[in-house]
């Protein structure tokens, strides 16, 4: 071999022991020191012996609250300042959402029972829609709903993003030594998350030497699961209007929409003349109308107006009557709901499922709708 072949061959060794060095310490690069993408860091930092192996390779480690927009029912806090000290339900919500509204009795009543026995709740109030943003707003449904325990405003979706969420409602519990060892979607559910959170106090109770007694009666789920046919979130926005029936969908901008002929199930029909915008259809002429064909028991309505509005509801053609939701007043041949603050309207609320016409009667101009919610 030639001293040319020689040097060239010693270049090329070179080369690829400095790749592999390179590789290798991209490899070991720690969580949160840099990279092109940024990843949140967990609760506590684990040290050798402190935590027991099977924890660390059974669960993955809670992830901190980051770029909290408010506190409420409580000074600004980390959860990492509760790691050692409580058991955590960290409860993903947002106030119109009606599934996330019919859990919160539950998460009250654990509030009341476990609360000085070590289980420190955190609702984490992540908006659907921009009206959700404001702390005026979330303070008003925490007021509502009777909400006691702290409540921290996540507008930026940062923590919803860190958890890799996609659902309301969603309860992630951490135990007292910041792993997440359960979680649950949705609504139902409750005796088991219940259970667990016992079981999670107990171990906390012996971990720090307490003798607490948290071994009690388990709610159960009082018949909470819909087992009949329900019709879809149905969106008025332009960002997610797929089931506008008589008009153009993903369109933002004024549509005058005539009242069809025939109305199918589980579509959205708008009559008068509309402005969709991303999130919300508003009315614009002075007589304009929703139409919707539904199968369920319940309709609810996220609405809200600058002014308050009073529209009719009727259901199959004639004003309702025993079947009047919460929010519909009754008078005579009147059936009347008043749209002002931005929240969820409950419309309709039968005794039995079924598949019903739903027209919605709006006598002048803005009015936004946002979604309708059936159960």
């Amino acid at each position: 071999m030639s001293y040319k072949n020689l040097i060239a061959l010693l270049v090329v060794v070179a080369l690829i022991i400095v790749a592999i060095v390179f590789l290798e310490s991209k490899k070991s690069t720690p969580l949160g020191s840099g990279g092109d993408e940024e990843l949140p860091l967990p609760l506590i930092s684990l040290e050798e012996g402190q935590i027991s192996l099977d924890k660390t390779k059974r669960y993955e480690q809670a992830k901190e609250i980051t770029t909290p927009d408010g506190f409420i029912n409580s000074e600004p806090f980390k959860l990492a300042d509760f790691v050692g000290k409580k058991v955590i339900l960290l409860d993903i919500w947002t106030y119109s959402c009606i599934n996330c509204q019919r859990t919160i009795p539950r998460i009250n009543e654990w509030q009341e029972k476990y609360a000085d026995k070590g289980l420190l709740i955190v609702g984490l109030h992540t908006p659907e829609f921009e009206f959700e943003k404001d702390i005026a707003n979330v303070r008003e449904a925490v007021k509502k709903f009777g909400i006691k325990y702290p409540v921290v405003l996540d507008n930026d979706y940062s923590t919803w993003r860190a958890y890799r969420n996609q659902y309301w409602p969603r309860k992630y519990l951490i135990d007292i030594d910041g792993f997440i060892v359960y979680d649950h979607i949705g609504e139902g559910g409750y005796a088991e998350t219940e259970g667990k959170i016992q079981d999670l106090l107990e171990e906390r109770a012996k971990k720090l030497g307490e003798k607490v007694d948290v071994i009690g009666t388990v709610t159960g789920e009082e018949g909470d699961g819909i087992t009949y046919r329900i019709s879809p979130e149905t969106y008025f926005g332009a960002l997610r209007n797929t089931l506008l029936a008589n008009g153009l969908s993903r369109i933002v901008g004024v549509q005058e929409l005539q009242e069809p002929k025939r109305v199918e199930a589980d579509r959205l029909y708008l009559v008068g003349k509309w402005n969709m915008g991303d999130e919300y259809a508003e009315s614009v002429s002075g007589a304009a109308k929703i139409i919707y064909r539904f199968r369920g028991k319940n309709v609810y309505f996220v609405a809200r107006a600058d002014s308050p509005i009073k529209i009719s509801v009727l259901r199959d053609g004639v004003p309702v009557k025993a079947e009047a939701g919460a929010d519909v007043k009754v008078s005579g041949a009147k059936s009347e709901v008043t749209i002002g603050e931005s929240r969820l309207y409950k419309l309709i609320e039968e005794m039995e499922s079924g598949e019903h016409l739903l027209e919605l009667i709006i006598p002048a101009s803005g009015l936004q709708a946002f979604t309708f919610t059936f159960g």
